[in-house]
């Protein structure tokens, strides 16, 4: 986890998984590295949340995986999931739900699946396209913690990879164009960007 910048209660927060993403961001708003998965991204985000004043929102920017075909390019997430929790089955044993998907500041976008494994092979792509056509490893405990700190997400995943065979790769040779495209959106679309 690394802040750089100081929290301010009327300016955006950015959080990034890994400072490849972040490495064309030209701002003075304050910018968090969480580190890659879920457990990552809820920790760091909630130290933060708890040891600064809280942000006029929250923006994630970041990579995420096409489970579908045709899916490229910038987009702002409506509802994220999380595929890697078996909501049917803890709802069963205790009668509550756990993992309920969660609708975001800008509800028309697509759904966002977010799991602890990288999804890089064909089977697992073609079981999560069933749910949602994206896929990533921190937007859901994003915006599990902003939802329960009372703070506005807005979470814009560019995609980097097919999320099948050799996604791996491709992510690793894609990351810096990603990376660009984000700055892009963040500097037309994030108020007191520069």
């Amino acid at each position: 986890m690394e802040l750089i910048g100081k929290i301010t209660a009327d300016r955006p927060l950015l959080v990034l998984a890994v400072k490849e993403e972040a490495q064309y961001l030209e701002t003075g708003l304050p910018v968090l590295l969480t580190g890659m998965g879920k457990v990552n991204a809820a920790g760091a985000l909630a130290a933060v949340l708890a040891g600064h004043p809280s942000p006029d929102g929250i923006v994630n920017l970041g990579t995420a995986g096409a489970l579908r075909p045709g899916w490229t390019g910038t987009h702002l997430i409506g509802t994220v999931i999380q595929h890697d929790l078996d909501t049917d089955t803890l709802r069963a044993l205790t009668g509550e739900t756990f993992g309920a998907p969660l609708t975001l500041a800008d509800p028309e976008g697509p759904t966002l699946a977010t799991g602890d494994s990288f999804i890089a092979d064909e089977a697992s792509r073609e079981r999560l396209a069933v749910r949602a056509p994206l896929v990533d490893m921190e937007g859901y405990a994003l915006a599990s913690v902003a939802h329960d700190a009372g703070l506005r997400l807005r979470i814009v995943k560019h995609v980097s990879d097919d999320a099948g065979d050799g996604a791996a790769r491709t992510w690793r040779e894609t990351v810096t164009h990603c990376a660009r495209e984000l700055a892009v959106w963040a500097a037309a679309n994030i108020p007191f960007y520069a």
